[in-house]
């Protein structure tokens, strides 16, 4: 596989792996521990040096997960990581990047990641009560300490990257876009364009779908994040499916599967994304890393970037309580007046 360069010249594989479904999110794990960090091994093996991880996965069990798994590999790939919430018994009660917990959770993340350093630090969703340049100068501590190697936010507004940006360089930026979630295009993008920062989108198959395995008749396990999502409804995923049938003729026309050509979709935006598409199996990650492989004309590719402009895309990403933490500004600086 090929490389591709975030910001400040952070250098990773074309297509990453995100870690979360492998300790939550989409219902009983089908695996063990030990099929896991298989699992993870081969993703290396693929040639994949992006790993995505949290504390909030799990709580703190992914982390783990992550680390046992990578331990013996640790200088050929690159972990990031996040932070932001505030976790109290392995409960999840809110949001907190207040300085004091940004380095207790720095230093928690290093010891379960079995690391010295943090290749990639985000602050997971913007904190309402800290002002973002007061978060941005805490990593940047970190990074003199040499506990953090690059700083990234997820979810945030173009104007929380720019005031980010302005106290510490931001490496990166990581939010949902897919042939369906196409929100980062208008404002997200081009600030990033602007500032040479690089944008790592999650989900990237749109939770599955559109690699056409998900429809009304897949059934969905206790515990599988997408029964709270509006957009896999069933009136809503009937509406979406016109999207999916679409990609699938393309793949087939092509000989590829419907998800490798959402992957070469995002891949063919800008040479700085970089998906990190989650997985819990080594057929599927070699799958993902074969996107690479995959090239659209430019036929095909003007086609792809108006399909949800025809189509249509029904129903919301998020519920209404997650829909409130994406793209928030935050609360001024110290001493700067209020918008």
């Amino acid at each position: 596989m090929h490389t591709r360069t975030l910001g400040q010249g952070l250098e990773v594989s074309a297509v990453g792996l995100g870690a979360m479904g492998m300790s939550q999110s989409y219902g009983p794990n089908p695996g063990s521990r030990e099929d896991m960090i298989a699992v993870l091994r081969s993703a290396v093996d693929a040639g994949v040096t992006f790993f995505d991880t949290a504390e909030v996965y799990g709580p703190y069990v992914n982390e783990e997960l992550v680390g046992e798994a990578l331990e013996p590999l640790r200088d050929q790939v690159v972990i990031a990581t996040k932070f932001g919430w505030d976790i109290q018994d392995r409960q999840v009660k809110g949001l907190n990047s207040r300085l004091e917990q940004i380095r207790q959770v720095a230093d928690e993340s290093l010891k379960r990641l079995r690391t010295d350093r943090i290749d990639l630090f985000y602050q997971h969703r913007v904190d309402p009560d800290v002002p973002i340049e007061d978060v941005a100068g805490a990593v940047g501590e970190l990074v003199q300490a040499g506990k953090v190697k690059h700083f990234g936010l997820s979810e945030p507004s173009a104007a929380t990257i720019c005031a980010a940006h302005t106290v510490h360089p931001v490496t990166a930026v990581q939010s949902e876009y897919s042939l369906w979630t196409r929100d980062p295009e208008a404002e997200v993008l081009p600030t990033l364009a602007e500032l040479g920062i690089g944008f790592v989108p999650f989900s990237p198959l749109g939770k599955g779908f559109l690699t056409g395995t998900v429809s009304t008749d897949t059934p969905l396990a206790e515990g599988d994040i997408r029964s709270t999502i509006p957009r896999f409804d069933e009136a809503n995923l009937t509406a979406n499916q016109a999207l999916v049938d679409h990609v699938s003729h393309l793949a087939e026309l092509k000989g590829v599967s419907p998800g490798q050509v959402a992957l070469a979709w995002l891949l063919a935006q800008q040479p700085w994304i970089v998906p990190i598409p989650g997985t819990r199996r080594t057929e599927r990650i070699q799958e993902n890393a074969g996107a690479t492989q995959v090239a659209l004309s430019a036929d095909e590719k003007a086609d792809l970037d108006d399909l949800a402009n025809r189509v249509g895309v029904h129903g919301d990403r998020y519920n209404e309580f997650h829909m409130g933490m994406v793209g928030r500004r935050g609360p001024p600086s110290r001493g700067t007046a209020p918008e």
